[in-house]
């Protein structure tokens, strides 16, 4: 079972959610957490594994070869994203804009664009007990997640089996980065918190993965802050809520130390078993 949990707006607790809940399912069956959040991971503040494989990650971009080309500009017309343009005598191929979709370079009627590769990312895999970890990680000054994402997750789906639970760590917004961190899932789990801002993202997360035809249920966390426009939002619209994570400062306290939070405090533990239990439950599970 795919479970991505994912957000409109960054820091409602989607990795506190995703490390929580991977780690106390890890404690009766093997849990695969991914951090797909490229851009900034963070899940490994609060899992402590064993790093078992670690490999670059490259993305193919075209590389001009003036010896054949005619500059016949088929590769500018193909390009829907202004990564290759003809200016004068030369193609410009411009890296940060290229989306590595080959079509310049199998249209090319000469082959002056082959495609080369290009470093940009880390990919790490941690085993813990009954736990095991995949973090992802863009290289500075790289722009685009989503080839990363879509390996990290290939990486997954070829080394672990389908009936394993695999928790997905999603980046925040609903961008193309979030399209396809959860695009696979089964189910989605959006966080959220009872704040204006909280409420506003909710919706726009919501729309993106109806979409996207995704099952999905809501966790509210930081419950008792705020406002009630999250519940009454998700009774309207007929949104399940699995979840109400409790505002409390020895939650603050607790994860500033990069520790998890369920085996220090019962209240949040209750929150964790209960989502556990829905999950079990869709999966057709009797039960811990």
């Amino acid at each position: 079972m795919k479970i991505a949990i994912a957000s409109g707006k960054g820091g409602t607790g989607k990795t506190t959610l995703s490390t929580n809940l991977a780690a106390f399912l890890a404690e009766k069956e093997h849990v695969v957490l991914t951090d797909l959040d490229v851009e900034e991971p963070n899940s490994g503040l609060f899992i402590k594994g064993t790093l078992k494989h670690s490999e670059s990650k490259y993305k193919m971009i075209p590389e001009w070869d003036s010896a054949y080309c005619n500059l016949c500009g088929i590769c500018q017309e193909v390009c829907n994203f202004n990564a290759v343009l003809k200016m004068g005598k030369n193609i410009m191929v411009f890296p940060e804009l290229c989306h590595g979709c080959y079509a310049c370079s199998e249209l090319c009627p000469k082959n002056s664009l082959p495609m080369k590769e290009k470093p940009m990312g880390e990919l790490k895999h941690f085993e813990a007990a009954g736990l095991s970890f995949i973090e992802s990680k863009l290289l500075i000054g790289e722009e685009q997640a989503v080839p990363l994402i879509k390996q990290t997750i290939d990486y997954v789906d070829e080394n672990f089996p389908e009936e394993i639970i695999k928790i997905y760590d999603s980046p925040p917004g609903t961008s193309c980065p979030v399209i396809e961190a959860t695009k696979h899932a089964d189910i989605v789990i959006l966080i959220t918190e009872p704040t204006p801002f909280g409420f506003h993202d909710l919706t726009l997360a919501v729309e993106t993965i109806r979409e996207l035809k995704k099952e999905f249920v809501v966790v509210v966390n930081r419950y008792g802050i705020g406002d009630d426009s999250v519940e009454k939002y998700c009774k309207a619209e007929g949104i399940t809520i699995i979840g109400k994570i409790p505002n409390d400062r020895k939650v603050a306290e607790v994860y500033a130390k990069g520790d998890l939070l369920y085996p220090a405090l019962p209240s949040v533990k209750k929150v964790i078993e209960k989502i556990a239990l829905f999950i079990q439950g869709e999966r057709g599970d009797s039960g811990r």
